[in-house]
C-alpha cells in the first residue's frame, strides 16, 4: 500500500513539474512580455484585447494548448502494461554428482512491466531463463538470489520468489534390494493370471541426502497391467519399467535410483478346472413340506483363477434361499466366485426345486466319531455303550428317505478346548444328501478324556 501511495504522490509531483516548466512559467514570462508591451502601446493594445473576437481566440488557443500537454502526458503514463509470466523453470548450477539442493523451487512467476509492444517483444525473444548459481557453497543454508536474464532492457522485470533459503547436503548412496507391485491387476483379463515376474536385476542403487537413504524402506518396480502389449497367456517382456523408493509407511521418498528403470519379463498364465455344481438350500420350508428335488439346467461350469484356489475347489457351492416355501418354485441365481476365483464360464443358472410332503425315518446305531482332539497327547472313551452311539431322525421326502442307511450319516462330537476328565458334548450330525434334515435323537453323551501314558 506505501508503493502504491508513493507512486501516486510521485506522478502528481512530476505533472506538477511538468505544468510548471512548460505552462506556468511560459505564460507568466508572456504576460510580463504583454504588460511591457502595453505600456508603450497600450492605447492600441487596449482596443485590440477589448475585442470580443479577440478573446475568444486567445481562450481557445490556451484551451487547446493545454489539452495537448496534458493528453501527452497521459497517454505516457497509461501506455504502461505489466503480464505476468507463470511457472517458469528455475536452473541451478551446481555439482550434482557431490550434493543434493534441497528447498529450491521447480518454477517461479515473472511479473513483466513496460509498453505494451516492449512486452511483446520480449515474449518472442530468447532470454537465459532463471537460474541461480551455487557453485562453490558448502553443506548448509544458504540464502540465494535468483536471476532473470532478459536482452530486452526497456522493461521491468521482477521475480516471484526472487530470493530462497536452501539446503545443500553431501550426496551418498547406498545398495537396496529390488521388489515389484503389479499395478492395475483388476485390468486383467479375469481368465488370465500372474504367475511370475522376473526383474533383470535384484539392487540397485540409491543417492542422496543420508537423512533420505534412512528412510528408505524398499525399492519397488511398478509394473503395470495397463502396459501389457496383449491379453493373453505367454511371456511378456516390459521395457523401462520405472523404479519408486518407498519409506515403512509407503510414501514414496525422493532420492536418486541408479538405473531409473528395468526390464521385466512377466509369466502369464489361464488357469483352469471343470466342477459340479452342488445346490445347498437355505432356509426352513413350510410346515410339513420336504425338498423331493433339485435340478439345475447345467451340471457343471468352467471356473479360472490361480492354481492355489483351484486346487482346494472340488464343486461350486450355490445356495438357494428356500425358506418358507410352500410349491415348486424355479429359481434364477447368480453364481458367487469363490476365493482366489476369478471367473466364472456362467453368470447365472436356474435351480428347479420340487417338494413333497414330509416324513421322517429313525437310523439306528449310528456311530460317534470325536474331532479336534489332540490324539497325541490325549485319548477319550464313551462312559457306555449308550453313549457311543445314537439314533438319528431324518426328516424329509419319503423317496428318499427309505433307500437312505447309516453309511451315510455323520455323527461326532467336537472336543475342542477339553482337557482331561468326564464331559457331557454335543452330539452333531450331518448327511450326504443336502435335501434332507438331521437330527440327533439324544441332544448330549458322555465321554472321558485320558492323558496318554
Amino acid at each position: 500500500m506505501k508503493k502504491i501511495i508513493r507512486g501516486i504522490g510521485k506522478f502528481f509531483r512530476h505533472i506538477g513539474a511538468f505544468f510548471d516548466k512548460w505552462l506556468i512559467t511560459p505564460i507568466t514570462k508572456l504576460i510580463l512580455k504583454i504588460i511591457d508591451f502595453s505600456k508603450s502601446n497600450s492605447k492600441g493594445l487596449e482596443r485590440l484585447i477589448g475585442k470580443k473576437q479577440t478573446l475568444i481566440v486567445i481562450s481557445l488557443v490556451l484551451a487547446l494548448a493545454v489539452f495537448f500537454i496534458v493528453d501527452s502526458e497521459g497517454n505516457t503514463m497509461i501506455d504502461q502494461y505489466a503480464e505476468i509470466l507463470y511457472d517458469q523453470p528455475v536452473t541451478a548450477t551446481y555439482n550434482e554428482e557431490a550434493y543434493v539442493v534441497e528447498g529450491l523451487p521447480d518454477s517461479v512467476d515473472i511479473t513483466l512491466v513496460g509498453q505494451k509492444r516492449h512486452i511483446f517483444l520480449a515474449k518472442q525473444s530468447p532470454s537465459g531463463g532463471v537460474t541461480v548459481d551455487l557453485t562453490g557453497l558448502k553443506p548448509g543454508q544458504h540464502k540465494v538470489t535468483l536471476k532473470y536474464t532478459q536482452q530486452l532492457k526497456s522493461i521491468d522485470y521482477r521475480l516471484d520468489p526472487s530470493t530462497v533459503t536452501v539446503t545443500i547436503y553431501d550426496k551418498v548412496s547406498a545398495t537396496k534390494s529390488l521388489t515389484y507391485d503389479v499395478l492395475h491387476q483388476d485390468n486383467l483379463d479375469t481368465k488370465l493370471n500372474i504367475d511370475n515376474v522376473e526383474l533383470d536385476r535384484s539392487e540397485v542403487i540409491v543417492k542422496g541426502a543420508e537423512y533420505k537413504l534412512d528412510e528408505v524402506a524398499t525399492v519397488r518396480a511398478l509394473v503395470d497391467v495397463d502396459n501389457f502389449p496383449t491379453q493373453e497367456a505367454g511371456e511378456i517382456t516390459l521395457e523401462d519399467v520405472p523404479l519408486v523408493a518407498y519409506d515403512a509407511n509407503g510414501k514414496t521418498v525422493d532420492v536418486e535410483i541408479v538405473p531409473k528403470t528395468v526390464t521385466a519379463k512377466v509369466t502369464v498364465s489361464s488357469p483352469s478346472k471343470k466342477l459340479p455344481i452342488e445346490i445347498v438350500p437355505k432356509g426352513e420350508l413350510a410346515f410339513g413340506k420336504a425338498i423331493k428335488s433339485l435340478s439345475t439346467n447345467i451340471d457343471s461350469v468352467t471356473v479360472y483363477g490361480s492354481e492355489e484356489a483351484l486346487d482346494k475347489l472340488d464343486s461350486l457351492e450355490v445356495e438357494v434361499d428356500v425358506t418358507g416355501l410352500s410349491d415348486d418354485k424355479e429359481y434364477t441365481v447368480t453364481l458367487k466366485r469363490p476365493n482366489g476365483v476369478t471367473e466364472i464360464s456362467e453368470k447365472t443358472i436356474t435351480v428347479n426345486v420340487t417338494l413333497d410332503d414330509s416324513t421322517t425315518r429313525e437310523i439306528n446305531n449310528v456311530s460317534i466319531a470325536t474331532e479336534n482332539l489332540d490324539t497325541s497327547k490325549y485319548r477319550v472313551q464313551a462312559l457306555s455303550e449308550e453313549d457311543s452311539r445314537v439314533t438319528v431322525v431324518v426328516t424329509g421326502s419319503k423317496s428318499i428317505i427309505d433307500s437312505i442307511d447309516s453309511s451315510t450319516i455323520y455323527a461326532y462330537v467336537d472336543l475342542d478346548g477339553l482337557g482331561v476328565g468326564e464331559h457331557e458334548v454335543e452330539v452333531k450330525v450331518r448327511g450326504d444328501d443336502v435335501k434332507l434334515n438331521y437330527a440327533p435323537k439324544n441332544k448330549k453323551v458322555k465321554v472321558r478324556i485320558t492323558a496318554n501314558s
